[in-house]
């Protein structure tokens, strides 16, 4: 019995599967061609008009989260939403008051605890106050700055009703938005660098319960530090968002037995089983000025590292790292490296001697020597060949062969040697791909 086939229409030929493979990626090509996949930061307008935003792929897979204070956010929080939250689109900003600044609604992230441990604290006089009274209620002894410590600001009434906060932020970050991918928190004095956090995120797996932070131990709880900056995954957040709620009131005896509420909350995520990735030097607690880019800690040098966050910084601190970041972004770079931003902020600036000037010189790792002068002191740097900074005070000598730029400090003295600077940076060599903490 014949079979039949049916005949081809006229002018039709049967193309190889090869050619129609090969058709098919032509087409594939030409499409992506036409259409590339979003670069992660892209401006489809100049970089100088203030409302140019970067197409940056993989923010709205994140809601950040800035927390501040009364007592400081006036002075802070007008300069990040002109900066670094003007082209992110979802944020929120939770502090210990109520209001609107320039537009923008800032959330009392306590409004939720108990009236017992509103009234029963004596942390909460300012919170208690300001409830009442409005910003009236401050007081001078409110808005006193203080100094960092290893213990925080002790002597500052916000820093220490701030420790409340990062419980509380957990639940309320997850009914502003319950659904994006990731969840970065960051301080009014903290600096992120989005496109470097975007391609850091990308090569994680949001569906894992991930705990991202400047690696900090108090006693045998391993958290992240605040001020850097941390990131949590969605189901790190549900895990201890249900934590909390099955014993509130023991997470608030947790909460005031800790005088860090950051450690407050790894304690939280310990027990909830999400471990912490220690994610130092992505992460900082300082600024630039501060940073050794050339040394090794935690078995990592930060040269080719991507920086994700710098801390302790002004307003127009912050407004400068912003316009050094977007600079660099579009005019094409595709990460910032510790490199870059030692290239292009610190190294321009270390050269000479400055008076009133600490260059960070670390006692421990260093050699002293009495002298008499700053000319003495830059005789003996250059006496040791290993030496590229020096710094004087009274009759002391301090040289380093490590680069920083530091901070102004009143009866220090300051130098280095710029060509063997250049030297120190040529033997770290260029970087040819982003290093990253993953």
């Amino acid at each position: 019995m014949a079979v039949f086939r049916p005949r081809r229409p006229p002018g039709r030929r049967r193309i190889p599967w090869t050619w129609s493979v090969l058709g098919l990626l032509v087409m594939l090509y030409l499409c992506f061609r036409r259409n590339p996949a979003p670069d992660s930061y892209r401006l489809d307008c100049t970089p100088d008009d203030p409302s140019c935003c970067p197409n940056l792929h993989g923010m709205e897979d994140i809601l950040v989260i800035l927390k501040t204070g009364v007592t400081e956010a006036h002075e802070k929080v007008p300069t990040h939403l002109k900066t670094t939250l003007r082209c992110v689109p979802n944020y929120v900003i939770f502090s210990d008051y109520e209001e609107e600044i320039d537009g923008v609604r800032v959330h009392d992230v306590l409004r939720g605890l108990s009236n017992e441990v509103i009234w029963s604290n004596p942390e909460f006089n300012v919170y208690q106050r300001v409830r009442q009274a409005g910003r009236p209620g401050l007081t001078v002894e409110d808005l006193n700055p203080d100094v960092n410590s290893v213990f925080g600001k002790p002597n500052n009434p916000g820093w220490k009703l701030d420790k409340w906060k990062f419980l509380p932020m957990i639940d309320e970050a997850l009914k502003v938005n319950h659904k994006v991918k990731w969840y970065v928190f960051m301080e009014a004095d903290t600096y992120f660098v989005w496109p470097n956090l975007v391609a850091w995120l990308a090569q994680l797996d949001p569906l894992r319960p991930y705990y991202l932070g400047n690696q900090m131990q108090i006693l045998d709880v391993l958290f992240a530090h605040g001020g850097s900056g941390f990131v949590l995954s969605r189901p790190a957040m549900e895990r201890a968002s249900a934590l909390r709620q099955k014993d509130v009131a023991r997470w608030d005896e947790v909460t005031r037995g800790h005088w860090a509420g950051d450690c407050a909350l790894g304690q939280l995520l310990r027990e909830a089983g999400v471990g912490l990735l220690w994610a130092w030097p992505a992460l900082q607690i300082g600024p630039p000025e501060e940073m050794d880019y050339f040394s090794e800690g935690y078995s990592k040098i930060p040269w080719c590292y991507a920086p994700v966050t710098f801390h302790h910084l002004t307003p127009d601190e912050v407004e400068d790292l912003w316009h050094l970041d977007r600079g660099w972004f579009s005019a094409g770079h595709k990460h910032l490296l510790y490199r870059d931003v030692f290239m292009q902020v610190i190294r321009p600036q270390l050269t000479g001697t400055r008076s009133d000037w600490d260059n960070k010189i670390d006692p421990k790792s260093s050699i002293s020597s009495l002298t008499r002068t700053i000319l003495e002191c830059r005789h003996r740097c250059l006496y040791d060949p290993e030496c590229v900074q020096y710094a004087f005070q009274s009759d002391t000598c301090w040289i380093s062969s490590v680069a920083k730029l530091g901070i102004a400090s009143a009866g220090i003295s300051s130098g280095w040697i710029p060509e063997r600077i250049d030297v120190l940076v040529e033997d770290m060599g260029s970087c040819p791909q982003a290093q990253w903490v993953v």
